[in-house]
């Protein structure tokens, strides 16, 4: 009985010193795996390295314990193979579950770093959870089967708790799908200005949920992602930044029309000249539209070199369009309303 014992902690000693090699030889293979370019080397060798250490005294326990009889009979039930198979499942949990993290961590967040934003970062961390926690519950669930436990009312259970996640959680997930699909498609990206519904501003940010915009009052507007994906989007800044701006003007009956499209596009005129904000082409474009009941109605399409700039360029000609038709005799009709009294 002496020497079982003695055996058993020879055969324990030995299973140890087997899994110090082995640490010095997963060592040595990260050191070869850090000189090579690809990094699917390092991933390899860290997720076999410890699980295979503990597996190797672990099996030189077991085989000890087993082979010589040391056991008191309470606690023969350890030799059960199930705890066995049990042991092994968990290893290869714990392998793959390794794995599968530094895969997505290393190569998901180098595609992520290629885009804009960081809602693709926090995408990987998700799914690296997400995968996490799917591996160890097929493994508990392998494990339960082996000690012949029904798993059915806990698959069912998994399965409502899933539902009801995902029925809680659909906002976001389309919010989230949302973020996807403009970081993809790419209808805008951070300083765009856009009009989203009634919303008019730049864009600061494209986060995973929503994205926000800051408005020409510097307000900061949140609109959720689903709700950009289902409405019209309007992107000032795209496919150039120059912006068409349209200025109506009305004047008195009685006005030579030829006259006021000379003048309107003499003021677009000195306005390239004399300040920054259009552009010579397009050129600018008069146009007679319409005979209005008080009035005749025309309009004067200018360039401007941004699309932030619509308030200053209305200003610059609106002043000139005053001065200039003041001094030419042209009136700006303006609403009246006529009274008469009968006696």
């Amino acid at each position: 009985m002496d020497l079982n014992y003695m055996y058993a902690a020879g055969t324990i000693i030995f299973g140890v010193l087997l899994a110090l090699i082995a640490r010095w030889v997963v060592g040595w293979l990260k050191s070869r795996a850090d000189e090579t370019e690809t990094q699917l080397d390092d991933i390899i060798v860290a997720a076999i390295g410890t699980p295979v250490q503990v597996a190797i005294v672990v099996i030189a326990v077991y085989f000890a314990i087993s082979r010589f009889g040391i056991l008191p009979e309470n606690l023969l039930w350890i030799l059960d193979p199930r705890y066995v198979t049990a042991f092994y499942i968990v290893i290869i949990a714990w392998i793959l579950s390794s794995f599968i993290h530094d895969i997505m961590m290393i190569y998901g967040h180098k595609l992520a770093s290629l885009s804009d934003g960081d809602w693709d970062d926090r995408l990987v961390e998700l799914l690296v959870l997400v995968s996490k926690y799917v591996i160890w519950f097929v493994a508990l669930m392998a494990i339960l089967s082996v000690f012949e436990v029904n798993i059915t009312p806990f698959l069912a259970g998994a399965g409502i708790a899933g539902l009801a996640v995902a029925l809680a959680a659909q906002d976001i997930i389309s919010n989230f799908f949302g973020g996807a699909i403009i970081t993809v498609d790419k209808p805008f990206k951070v300083g765009d200005r856009i009009k989203v519904d009634t919303y008019y501003g730049d864009v600061i940010s494209i986060g995973p949920r929503s994205t926000r915009l800051k408005t020409l009052d510097y307000q900061i507007v949140t609109i959720p992602n689903n709700k950009i994906t289902t409405n019209i989007v309007i992107n000032y800044a795209e496919p150039d930044q120059k912006l068409r701006i349209s200025l109506p003007v009305t004047v008195a009956y009685g006005s030579d029309p030829k006259k006021v499209k000379e003048i309107l596009l003499a003021i677009a005129q000195n306005t390239i000249k004399k300040t920054e904000y259009l552009l010579e082409e397009p050129a600018p474009k008069a146009f007679f539209l319409e005979f209005q009941e008080s009035s005749l109605k025309f309009i004067l399409y200018v360039w401007a070199r941004k699309y932030n700039l619509p308030d200053e360029v209305k200003d610059a000609i609106n002043i000139q369009i005053a001065e200039r038709f003041a001094a030419e005799g042209i009136e700006i009709p303006f609403p009246q309303m006529e009274v008469r009294l009968k006696k």
